[in-house]
């Protein structure tokens, strides 16, 4: 991350590290803990309230996976951030929970800037065409954008859907109020997270590289 930051001129302050803790056993967790590292990430509901609950240390809790309004309620009150809000009924859903339980976690809207029909989020164009609504919505801060690119074996093939989400980042900053800055790019997983820092990125949600080669011993 460190050479990736350099690369591309920036501070190593702007770019976070999410841990993604789906797959790792509960004292690989605790270990990283003991690294330093402050920021994990989940993708199931279920095992994201559990992984909150076995933590004890202080973490800031991030759900990074597909949420269906049915179980909103689960995470909402637990996450700092999510990063998968990928439609105007669920960010209602999230906000009607917010209202209720008096929490404001960060939200982040998943865009689909490959197009790929295995993935969530928003397609760009309806995103600017519903973004004075999404704005005008929210009591929850709106704190940036997500997106996911195709698994490429050349990480150089992923730069194209990287700066494409953080162009539509700019382009919808022009459209909003000034309390609506968008500061997070959360884009880039263990195969291209150097290419996606490079890109814009502040958020790299990072799991297998972090624990390669654990599941052996």
């Amino acid at each position: 991350m460190a050479d990736a930051v350099r690369r591309a001129g920036r501070h190593e302050a702007d770019v976070r590290l999410v841990a993604v803790t789906k797959y790792a056993r509960l004292d690989w967790i605790r270990e990283l803990l003991h690294c330093g590292c402050r920021v994990l990430g989940e993708s199931r509901p279920q095992q994201f309230v559990q992984r909150v609950a076995d933590v004890e240390s202080p973490v800031e809790w991030h759900f990074i996976g597909h949420l269906q309004r049915n179980k909103a309620r689960l995470v909402v009150p637990h996450a700092g951030v999510i990063h998968s809000v990928d439609s105007l009924r669920l960010l209602e859903r999230i906000n009607q929970i917010a209202v209720e339980t008096r929490v404001t976690p960060q939200v982040l809207l998943e865009v689909n800037v490959s197009g790929e029909s295995t993935k969530q989020g928003f397609v760009p164009e309806t995103l600017e065409r519903e973004w004075s609504q999404l704005v005008e919505l929210s009591p929850v801060p709106l704190a940036g954008l997500m997106t996911m690119a195709p698994a490429y074996d050349d990480p150089e093939q992923a730069r194209p859907v990287f700066r494409a989400l953080r162009q539509l980042r700019d382009h919808l900053v022009t459209r909003s109020p000034v309390e609506v800055s968008l500061g997070e790019l959360s884009m880039g997983m263990s195969g291209d997270f150097e290419v996606a820092i490079e890109e814009g990125a502040t958020l790299v949600r990072v799991g297998s590289a972090l624990f390669e080669g654990l599941s052996a011993e």
